[in-house]
């Protein structure tokens, strides 16, 4: 079953990512050449109708980033994430 993240909701402040990623950070030209919007569709097969839903695979975009900046562990790349965040 084909997992899917929906954004989380705003409940105590005004957040947008954007808005702290410099307009000349390395993961906007990343993001720029990663054309991602169709992989679901083309995953859709390859997943079954019952079962637990697998991570979304739009995800793939933080692993892509993970790996251009040395990170081999995805668990180290969720506690990247989490701790640049904040």
């Amino acid at each position: 079953m084909m997992g899917y993240q929906t954004a989380p909701a705003q409940l105590f402040y005004d957040f947008c990512l954007d808005d702290h990623v410099p307009l000349d950070h390395m993961l906007r030209g990343i993001d720029r050449h990663l054309e991602l919007d169709s992989v679901r569709a083309q995953l859709k097969p390859f997943y079954s109708s019952t079962g637990r839903p697998s991570i979304d695979p739009e995800l793939m975009r933080m692993l892509i980033i993970g790996y251009s900046m040395g990170i081999r562990s995805e668990r180290r790349l969720c506690e990247e994430v989490h701790d640049n965040l904040r």
